[in-house]
């Protein structure tokens, strides 16, 4: 049996970034706070939890004093900077430089928009970490829609400035953007409606779906390694699992089913950006056991 793991899985640069960064400070230091899950990979988090990384929320943040926390890839809201003036509180800032240039680039598109009473949407997953911090750009006076059902809470009479969270499919903020058109014509009557779409979904992110694609094609199993908590890994996993039926999602390697390798001549090991390159290695070590 041929057992390959895909070369374009793993981490983005952005969480490479922050888990360099993590590892850093824990050869100084015993502990380090996390304000959330580092990447959304249990296995990983744990990983780095033994080494004293201690993941707190946003509640526990705001008591903290005269400590350090990581503020990982995702990103944050200005609330979180104040707060740390105010209590003494270093951060270490991880944010995937990205997402900084897409929260910089909210803030000034929400004033320009606020000043024509129109509005700034933003296509995403309602309460992702980094949704939370590009709404926070916009003194949470943004509107977040997730899927075609939200669209009704958009005012198509108003001018309109539309943006992207970084792991969301090209496809569908593609089919978002046209039905946005599509309506805004309806309402208005006319073509010369406001309306500003920002290409903001990361290339890094927005490419593997092809190569996915692909990769998924040539092999009888395909084995699909990421978090449940991982919004680009539900939407890579639903790719594979479109061009190849025998497509399993695992979060870790005692998930794997002797089943699923049966008359299986070749198999691919794929997974999310929140997967790491030595999970999967694993998952090809425990399907050579099998």
């Amino acid at each position: 049996m041929k057992i390959e793991i895909d070369s374009n899985s793993g981490f983005c640069f952005g969480v490479v970034y922050a888990i360099q960064k993590a590892e850093s400070e824990l050869k100084k230091s015993d502990k380090l706070y996390c304000l959330g899950d580092i990447v959304h990979n249990n296995v990983e988090v744990k990983r780095l939890q033994d080494k004293g990384l201690v993941t707190i929320d946003y509640e526990q943040y705001k008591e903290l004093r005269n400590c350090k926390v990581l503020i990982r890839a995702h990103g944050e809201p200005p609330e979180t900077y104040k707060i740390a003036i105010e209590n003494n509180i270093e951060l270490i800032d991880a944010s995937c430089p990205v997402v900084l240039k897409l929260q910089n680039k909210i803030k000034t598109g929400f004033d320009l928009i606020s000043e024509e009473d129109g509005q700034l949407i933003i296509y995403g997953k309602q309460g992702h970490a980094e949704v939370i911090g590009l709404l926070g750009q916009t003194n949470n006076r943004g509107l977040v829609i997730s899927n075609f059902e939200d669209l009704d809470k958009i005012d198509y009479s108003k001018p309109i400035n539309l943006f992207s969270q970084t792991t969301k499919s090209r496809t569908g903020y593609a089919d978002i953007i046209e039905e946005i058109k599509k309506r805004m014509l309806e309402k208005q009557g006319n073509s010369e409606i406001n309306f500003i779409s920002n290409n903001t979904i990361c290339s890094q992110v927005s490419h593997r779906d092809v190569q996915l694609q692909s990769f998924a094609e040539n092999h009888d199993v395909i084995i699909f390694v990421s978090g449940l908590k991982s919004s680009n890994g539900k939407v890579l996993y639903e790719v594979c699992k479109s061009k190849n039926e025998k497509t399993y999602f695992v979060s870790d390697y005692g998930e794997l089913k002797k089943e699923w390798f049966f008359d299986a001549e070749s198999v691919g090991i794929c997974g999310a950006t929140s997967t790491p390159g030595w999970l999967m290695e694993k998952i090809k070590e425990e399907i050579i056991k099998l």
